[in-house]
């Protein structure tokens, strides 16, 4: 499997969870790998783990200096990256909440990680890019921004809606220079971001029963979609929503 021979991804997220799996995915399809992670500890484990082709990268997506500092040093060290996933999230549980019962303070923190960090990471892979002829930038959306699936989640929906929009934005402004944008929308995935539904029977059944192939997703499930927007293969896809999500988003 050879589909990512010669290229170098970055992703961030990429200690657990989705992240760590298209990680460990893009290495067996012969590329380098950068996990990038807040959590400095995590993103080496992970690394050591993949082996020779990984390296961790700490980052901060919702602070500018942080990415720009470790886009710098990617980049003075030769790992300048072909392909960026970016994928780093958080989902507050517990405290996000329709809109009359949300605090700011929860607003303010989702929107700082999930949409102003996503757009720090790919203004910086961007500018990475332009100077490179080029490459691949792949963001994690959810159906909680394209239908009423997050209706008790207004803040992370509403930055989920706003990373699919900022992906449509910067794929026509520099699909002219060699850099495509894409997003993928995986259903409800199972990983540590989601133990609070994982841990109850009940709100679990009640989501995998609006998904007409019948399980949860998995960190797997989404690296094929993935891989295809990161190779050769994709060379013609920019600006599209990439839905792997067992049919959820079709009821």
């Amino acid at each position: 499997m050879t589909k990512l021979a010669g290229k170098t991804a970055l992703i961030t997220g990429a200690a657990t969870g989705i992240g760590r799996a298209v990680a460990e995915r893009f290495a067996r399809e012969g590329a380098r790998v950068v996990i990038a992670d807040h959590d400095a500890d995590a993103a080496a484990a992970t690394a050591a783990a993949i082996g020779g082709v990984a390296r961790a990268a700490v980052m901060d997506i919702s602070d500018e200096a942080s990415v720009e500092a470790a886009f710098a040093a990617l980049d003075g060290g030769g790992w300048t990256p072909d392909v960026v996933v970016a994928n780093a999230g958080v989902q507050l549980f517990g405290q996000d909440a329709p809109i009359a019962d949300l605090d700011l303070a929860v607003w303010q923190r989702t929107i700082d990680v999930n949409l102003t960090g996503t757009f720090l990471t790919v203004k910086h892979a961007v500018r990475a890019m332009l100077g490179r002829g080029g490459g691949s930038i792949i963001l994690t959306g959810s159906p909680t921004g394209l239908n009423g699936e997050g209706k008790d989640f207004t803040a992370y929906s509403s930055s989920k809606a706003g990373i699919h929009g900022l992906a449509r934005t910067v794929a026509a402004a520099y699909a002219d220079r060699g850099i495509r944008v894409n997003t993928v929308v995986p259903a409800y995935t199972e990983t540590t971001l989601v133990t609070t539904i994982t841990s109850d029977p009940e709100a679990r059944a009640a989501i995998i029963g609006r998904i007409p192939l019948g399980r949860a997703g998995t960190p797997d499930d989404i690296g094929g979609a993935m891989v295809f927007l990161a190779s050769d293969d994709g060379a013609f896809a920019t600006g599209a929503l990439f839905q792997v999500d067992g049919g959820m988003t079709t009821i």
